[in-house]
């Protein structure tokens, strides 16, 4: 005999049915005749109209009076809104950056934009021999650290120009070089960043201590927070084409694509 357990895990077919049509109208992005919705959810386009009759009822669909294409309505929009209001990269981030640590080794993090700038916020240690010195609430300069100089290539925010500004004018101080000269080796530096999608510093902010970190982005397409990755010099590959390079980026894009970064081109 079935339990009630059971029959609720099996849930309602036709739901599930009904809602191919509707991914595929999201996957499309445009609106669309009945007959091409049909063909893209594997279906009848009788048993589609019905459906769609359905949908139209609650407003999760649309259709244009005078071409007959179906779009997704007002409700879709409402749902899709309020989800995505959901979404909380640091908690989002746990998974991935636990199957990030265990993939190259190191130590990794999240950081996102504070009141102060970029700060940590996550840290997942992979416990090696040598202790890197970061935790919760640090926060990274822009010009001399992996996160920073990530953040710097890729938010946008006029308090990060300020904040970079000052910066650039304490290096330069301290130095005794001209700011000017300051700037353009930043700027160099952040043209190969955007480049390569990627950040990386070099021991410049902690002498044999090397890092990458790449940008996250939500939905709307602007950057919410960075993945950050730290080694010692001499075991932390830092060549743009490596693989722990190649695993932070990877971990970038799901944890974007968790995001709904994207989501509206798929």
């Amino acid at each position: 005999m079935t339990t009630k357990v059971a029959s609720d895990r099996q849930g309602i077919q036709s739901v599930e049915v009904g809602f191919r049509l509707l991914r595929v109208l999201a996957a499309t992005n445009r609106p669309m005749m009945l007959r091409d919705i049909a063909k893209g959810a594997g279906m009848p386009a009788a048993k589609a109209h019905r459906y769609m009759v359905s949908f139209l009822r609650i407003g999760i669909v649309e259709q244009d009076s005078s071409s007959g294409r179906y779009d997704l309505g007002a409700y879709a929009l409402e749902l899709g809104l309020s989800g995505l209001g959901r979404l909380d990269p640091v908690r989002l981030s746990g998974p991935i950056l636990e199957t990030l640590c265990e993939e190259i080794h190191e130590t990794v993090a999240l950081a996102v934009w504070g009141t102060h700038g970029a700060t940590i916020v996550r840290i997942v240690d992979a416990g090696g021999p040598i202790t890197i010195t970061l935790r919760p609430g640090t926060t990274l300069p822009l010009c001399n650290s992996a996160t920073g100089r990530a953040f710097a290539a890729f938010y946008r925010s006029p308090f990060l120009k300020k904040m970079l500004d000052d910066e650039l004018r304490e290096m330069s101080e301290s130095s005794k070089t001209a700011v000017t000269t300051v700037r353009r080796q930043l700027e160099k530096n952040l043209t190969e960043i955007r480049s390569h999608g990627i950040a990386r510093a070099t021991g410049s902010l902690t002498p044999g201590i090397n890092g990458f970190s790449a940008p996250v982005y939500d939905h709307t397409g602007s950057m919410v927070a960075a993945i950050t990755s730290l080694g010692t010099m001499g075991e932390f590959d830092v060549e743009w084409e490596s693989s722990v390079a190649k695993a932070m980026l990877a971990s970038a894009v799901a944890l974007s694509h968790r995001l709904g970064y994207g989501s509206m081109a798929e």
